[in-house]
């Protein structure tokens, strides 16, 4: 992982171009079909992303999907267009067990994948009541309400299996910590071994189940990574949702930090107005991150710094 001094001033866009929080009758904008995920993953690279966050889904249900066939469609294709680094969820969604979570990922090795720290409440449910009477599929609603009994099952061995899986073939790990629990969590893996420093850090703030939204609990988050694991031995990365996306990714940039952003996480462009694209939320922050007289970073910088093994050794 680089520590070059000029790659301190650039800033890793990461784009996640669907996830499996969101709905389709949320937004027409929201990519639900592997072509959709396809053409916006491109436009996002090329408006600036560095990073690719994926999730597939099923092109008739629109629902996520682990299946391996759709998977690596979708990878193939974008890897046909873009020198974009392609980070598979393995988090996949609340409800898919570990093995199907894992299934597509262990078969494709890509360069990134991420890595949940820690088992949590994680809460869609208060979504329903605004688009209530709306729906587009008759599994959106129950999909929804079943967050408020379900919990996002991400424990010790289940982190270990996604270590021991995904790391055997040189992929790195984006490590996603809903609160500082996480980062606990996170320390006592490399404590044991089983973590490989330097490391790539996404702090996650704004998710219903996790730890809230604002500068402070970012500062607390942040400053809890620098006494686990010293402020040189790491990079992070923000993502918030909703409202806070773009606020706190700028927060982060100003810091010294990486941003996400996407509409897995956030379906705006602006109070009220729904974002057209993947493209637009990654072009608002470009402009943010060059206010600062940032640079932002490309492919090949983005590989450089986070140390990934490059495109040419992915199974797809």
């Amino acid at each position: 992982m680089s520590t070059d001094t000029a790659d301190r001033n650039r800033v890793i866009i990461t784009c996640a171009v669907t996830g499996a929080t969101h709905t389709p009758t949320m937004s027409e904008y929201l990519p639900t079909t592997p072509d959709q995920i396809i053409e916006q993953a491109i436009g996002a690279a090329r408006a600036g992303a560095a990073i690719i966050h994926l999730h597939a889904r099923d092109p008739e249900t629109r629902r996520p999907t682990p299946d391996l066939g759709i998977w690596l469609h979708i990878l193939r294709a974008i890897r046909a267009e873009c020198d974009a680094v392609l980070n598979m969820t393995t988090g996949g969604s609340t409800f898919m067990k570990i093995e199907e979570r894992l299934h597509a990922p262990s078969t494709a090795s890509p360069e990134l994948c991420s890595c949940n720290m820690g088992s949590m409440n994680f809460g869609t449910y208060t979504m329903i009541e605004k688009y209530r009477g709306k729906w587009k599929y008759d599994w959106e609603e129950d999909y929804l309400e079943a967050s408020r009994s379900a919990i996002f099952r991400n424990t010790f061995a289940d982190i270990e299996t996604i270590l021991a899986t995904m790391g055997g073939g040189g992929t790195r790990f984006e490590f996603e910590c809903y609160d500082v629990g996480h980062l606990y969590n996170l320390a006592h893996m490399r404590d044991r071994g089983l973590v490989r420093m330097p490391m790539f850090l996404q702090l996650i703030t704004g998710t219903l189940g996790g730890i809230g939204p604002g500068p402070e609990n970012l500062m607390f988050m942040k400053e809890t990574a620098d006494r686990l694991f010293g402020r040189d031995d790491y990079r992070w990365s923000v993502l918030a949702g909703g409202r806070h996306q773009i606020n706190m990714a700028s927060i982060a940039a100003a810091m010294g930090g990486n941003v996400r952003v996407g509409l897995e996480d956030s379906l705006y462009a602006g109070p009220g107005q729904l974002a057209r694209s993947n493209a637009e939320q990654v072009t608002i922050i470009r402009s943010v991150i060059e206010d600062l007289r940032k640079a932002v970073a490309s492919p090949t910088d983005a590989r450089r710094m986070l140390g990934l093994k490059g495109a040419d050794k992915v199974g797809f």
